[in-house]
């Protein structure tokens, strides 16, 4: 399925002043506006974790919102990762 349907898989890991500043919901926003599908989530430590499928050029914007954040945030860093899409989401979530 991954291989010819030209969709991606892109995995961020965002360090920084990145919780309580509503940083889940804006991606949320930003990804469904983007036809992207996964997740996002608050991760013990302080970062945020995201995990979103879909094409490229939409990953790579969200990737490219997700190094500003919303107005209160504050990154730090972002680690990303790309591999082939499994195609097990058909929606994008906030989770915990």
């Amino acid at each position: 399925m991954s291989g010819s349907s030209g969709l991606r898989r892109m995995h961020l890991r965002i360090s920084g002043l990145v919780q309580g500043v509503s940083f889940r919901w804006h991606t949320r926003r930003i990804a469904q506006a983007l036809g992207l599908v996964g997740w996002v989530k608050n991760l013990p430590d302080g970062s945020v974790e995201v995990l979103a499928e879909g094409e490229e050029g939409a990953l790579r914007d969200l990737l490219a919102w997700c190094r500003r954040g919303p107005e209160l945030a504050q990154v730090e860093r972002v680690e990303e990762r790309f591999s082939d899409a499994t195609g097990g989401f058909s929606e994008f979530r906030v989770t915990r």
